[in-house]
């Protein structure tokens, strides 16, 4: 019996989704949110990757390369689905997908095989796995040969927003002959009708070795800016965390530009397997509109939304109605601290908004009104002149860090659960309906001890109310 093919799946999950602002947020992008079924876009990528085991092919536990403010919630939405990764190698910064893939190659190759890795963005949507899976299976044997091979999703309409690949032929495993930029409509047209073209889903498949030779080739100052940071790399049990100064100074280039497009006529094998599965990369509101099942007038809604005598039109509702009344082709997204109102086909603009929420260094660019965090989450309710109140939740088992606060002190009233409350030294056990109060400047720390999540309303008071009057002495999550 021959050797199974050995498969590192990659998940690349450290995008920012500005486009699906005010859903998806800097603190909260939209790989983590669940826009439709029961999973979130992270851990539907996740489940694709771990359906391609089969006789002749074994699939490692994934890599995910992320960004450092999310590598909880990354462990969080892993463990529902019952996945431990190989590792969660952490970026300091962005700087495009080439150095991630480089960090997951050389990961992959750390203990001197040489795997198959099978690469995909972490915010896509495909309808038919099996279709998906086979494509992959098939993309896998290719690449274990020695070829890189990239999946082209077959073209349903004129699209003018993706980058497109032109095969040699319309069936088989294909040659690639070249990269397209985003065309014009008639350009289009044009290759969707001739059936040599497909759009571009970012997903590859080629050995680790077959990547960081190709790279070594077409752009050695990358590769040995990644290997730079790798050589310096801290690993934190799954975590892995390159140089922050030496990955800084890696040059941020895309895999498309850094290696892809080099590869045809080149002499290094490129090959496409057509992907014909109902793909969506949601890469903003309108195609959100065209994943979601409809009315009989073409409206698609998300949570408590009343449309009347309205058409093709999106209402996502997350805490309260929303009534639209005589509205086309619109976008109504609707959060606790937000509300977006946008002209469907203009739903690539919302990034404008959101570069100039963070011009203006307003909250609503990076967080939500409620913010996850490693022990659980916090809510902010209410605030005012000297006063802010949020709900917090802490999984059981979990603690806040040893902390106290220059500006504001506190009060705790435990509404769900049993909360074990330090307070300089002195420990105490809350039950329901009890409260306590942290002066300013005392050290203190809050832990659930029991089986059931611990929920507090938490009053500040004080000068200052913000985030970073945090002084931590310990924690459990390695934050400072």
């Amino acid at each position: 019996m021959s050797i199974p093919i050995p498969v590192q799946p990659v998940v690349m999950a450290g995008g920012s989704g500005t486009r699906l602002w005010p859903l998806s947020r800097a603190g909260y992008p939209k790989q983590f949110l669940v826009l439709a079924g029961n999973a979130s876009l992270f851990q539907q990528a996740a489940r694709r990757l771990a359906a391609l085991a089969e006789d002749d092919i074994a699939v490692a536990p994934p890599l995910v390369v992320g960004n450092e403010e999310h590598r909880f919630l990354v462990l969080d939405q892993l463990r529902e689905e019952r996945l431990d990764p190989a590792a969660v190698l952490l970026e300091p910064t962005g700087r495009n997908t080439a150095p991630a893939l480089t960090l997951a190659a050389l990961q992959a190759m750390d203990d001197g095989a040489d795997p198959v890795l099978a690469v995909t963005p972490a915010d896509q949507t495909v309808a038919d796995a099996a279709a998906f899976t086979a494509a992959l299976r098939e993309a896998v044997r290719l690449a274990a040969g020695g070829d890189v091979v990239i999946l082209g999703v077959r073209p349903d309409r004129p699209e003018t927003g993706y980058g497109y690949i032109r095969a040699a032929t319309a069936h088989g495993a294909p040659a690639v002959q070249a990269f397209v930029e985003k065309p014009d409509a008639d350009t289009a047209r044009r290759y969707v009708a001739d059936g040599h073209h497909y759009w571009n889903a970012g997903m590859f498949v080629l050995r680790a070795s077959t990547w960081l030779a190709a790279l070594e080739r077409f752009r050695p100052d990358i590769a040995a800016a990644t290997r730079a940071a790798w050589d310096a790399r801290r690993v934190d049990e799954r975590f892995v965390r390159p140089g922050a100064a030496e990955f800084a100074a890696v040059p941020a280039e895309s895999v498309d530009y850094a290696v892809m497009e080099r590869c045809p006529g080149s002499g290094i094998g490129i090959r496409m397997v057509a992907l014909d599965a109902g793909w969506n990369d949601l890469g903003a509101w309108d195609a959100v509109w065209q994943l979601l099942p409809k009315d009989a007038d073409g409206n698609a809604t998300v949570g408590d939304a009343l449309v009347v005598d309205s058409r093709r039109s999106l209402v996502h509702a997350s805490s309260r109605l929303v009534a639209v009344i005589g509205l086309d082709d619109v976008v109504v997204v609707e959060t606790a601290d937000a509300v977006l109102v946008a002209d469907r086909g203009r739903s690539q603009h919302v990034k404008q908004v959101v570069e100039r929420l963070g011009a203006e260094q307003r909250g609503e660019h990076a967080l939500h009104r409620k913010v996850h965090r490693p022990w659980g989450w916090y809510d902010s309710v209410d605030e005012g002149a000297r006063f802010q109140v949020k709900r917090i939740m802490v999984k059981p088992g979990a603690s806040l860090s040893l902390q106290m606060h220059h500006h504001r002190a506190e009060h705790w009233i435990v509404v769900r659960g049993t909360a074990e409350v330090t307070v300089d030294g002195r420990t105490t056990l809350l039950a329901e309906n009890q409260s306590t109060y942290i002066p300013l400047g005392a050290k203190h720390r809050l832990v659930n001890p029991g089986k059931v999540p611990l929920e507090i309303i938490e009053v500040q008071s004080g000068s200052y109310l913000g985030e970073d009057d945090i002084v931590r002495f310990e924690d459990s999550y390695g934050r400072r």
